[in-house]
């Protein structure tokens, strides 16, 4: 962009879930995204919760489609990267303490996924300081 007109900044990610109750609950119980709406269906059932992305907010929403399991790195969206508030060491563990099985790890980060296998990570990667 010229001018100096502000750089876009991601607004949301949508995550479609069978459970979104049982998806929103991981990414706020174990990497500790904090809800910040919730809506429900006339049946009462949850229709998407939505959790802070530090700026942007990760929408799950209920879907009847069935997971789609994605490895290494396929086309479109593949990976959703929180970042590690803290140790990575610690996340990684807390996330084996929940059940997760971590998939892989590097200095910065560990790789796991979600309840409908997502695959997620926590990273402490240093991104430019210099972003607009």
């Amino acid at each position: 962009m010229s001018g100096g007109s502000p750089c876009p900044r991601l607004h949301h990610v949508a995550l479609g879930a069978q459970d979104p109750e049982r998806v929103a609950a991981f990414y706020r119980d174990v990497l500790g995204l904090v809800e910040v709406r919730r809506s429900l269906l006339e049946d009462s059932r949850v229709r998407s919760v939505w959790l802070d992305l530090g700026g942007a907010v990760l929408m799950v929403e209920r879907t009847e489609a069935g997971p789609r399991r994605v490895d290494g790195i396929g086309a479109g969206p593949f990976l959703l990267a929180v970042t590690a508030v803290g140790d990575v060491v610690a996340h990684a563990r807390r996330l084996e303490e929940a059940g997760v099985v971590i998939e892989g790890r590097t200095e910065h980060t560990c790789y796991a996924r979600d309840p409908e296998g997502n695959r997620v990570a926590v990273s402490s990667y240093p991104l430019r300081d210099d972003r607009r």
